[in-house]
């Protein structure tokens, strides 16, 4: 006798905070449960066979709302109970998550004459996530990138963005970026309010950052994948260098378009092995 329920988020990990409320057709409630720590609820309450609403709450998620059927038995099997994210926008489970270098990217691309493309990469970064249990736009982002490791794929043009002209990369070792907030954009996208250190200067910086799911890792972790965008100007950066050609174009452009392909191991540290 008595209710069992699996409560999930969209994907599939468990909501240990949901409370679970069972009304009769009056409205009258009948039981009020909690899920554990695996997102389920076992309740060995006897209730009359008919039929009932479940209403499932949780901080953070938009209610959900279902109907159920008490057999003979006393039994009432709801199943598996997915909530959605207050206002429809998903992030992944809350707590810390750490930015893995090996599977991750932060690259740039600049204009180049005017008529193509130039693309760059820092190998060298890290930082942490943690995601804000109750409120998701407390939500923190930090990483450190190491600006001498700029790769461009010519190494007469990396030596020149790191000296002075343009990254200056040894009175400013370091590029650093540290969130002020987090607003929702859309069922998966999220707007990252934050502030860029490059080059001895301090920007506010927006990450147009997308969602792109979890799951498990052959290491026994699971990870968040993100992507991100930003677009800069260097000459917010004291960054000013240019040389200009006969027919007046700018060799190199002046907005740079980042471009972020992270992923995270849930967790404060990333794995040893």
């Amino acid at each position: 006798m008595g209710l069992t329920a699996k409560i999930r988020t969209r994907d599939g990990w468990a909501v240990s905070h949901a409370v679970v409320t069972v009304t009769d057709m009056t409205g009258t409630q009948v039981l009020r449960a909690e899920a554990d720590a695996e997102g389920a609820v076992r309740d060995v309450t006897e209730l009359v066979p008919g039929a009932y609403t479940v209403i499932v709450t949780a901080v953070g998620y938009a209610p959900a709302a279902s109907s159920a059927i008490v057999t003979a038995s006393g039994r009432a099997e709801v199943g598996t109970v997915t909530l959605a994210r207050q206002g429809g926008a998903e992030l992944p489970p809350p707590g810390p998550w750490t930015i893995d270098p090996a599977h991750s990217s932060v690259g740039a691309v600049a204009q180049h004459l005017g008529i193509s493309s130039v693309r760059g990469r820092f190998t060298e970064f890290g930082g942490t996530i943690e995601i804000a249990p109750d409120d998701v736009t407390k939500s923190r982002v930090e990483a450190v990138i190491r600006a001498a490791s700029i790769d461009t794929g010519n190494g007469m043009r990396d030596t020149h963005l790191k000296s002075g002209d343009f990254l200056d990369v040894e009175r400013h070792p370091q590029i650093t970026y540290r969130s002020t907030g987090v607003s929702a954009a859309g069922s998966d996208r999220w707007k990252v309010h934050g502030e860029l250190s490059m080059h001895g200067v301090v920007r506010p910086v927006d990450l147009d950052l997308a969602y792109l799911g979890t799951g498990a890792d052959p290491w026994g972790g699971t990870r968040a994948a993100f992507r991100a965008t930003a677009e800069l100007h260097r000459d917010d950066f004291a960054m000013n260098y240019n040389q200009v050609l006969q027919a007046g174009i700018a060799a190199i452009g002046t907005t740079l378009k980042v471009e972020l392909d992270i992923q995270a191991v849930q967790g404060d540290s990333l794995p040893t092995a």
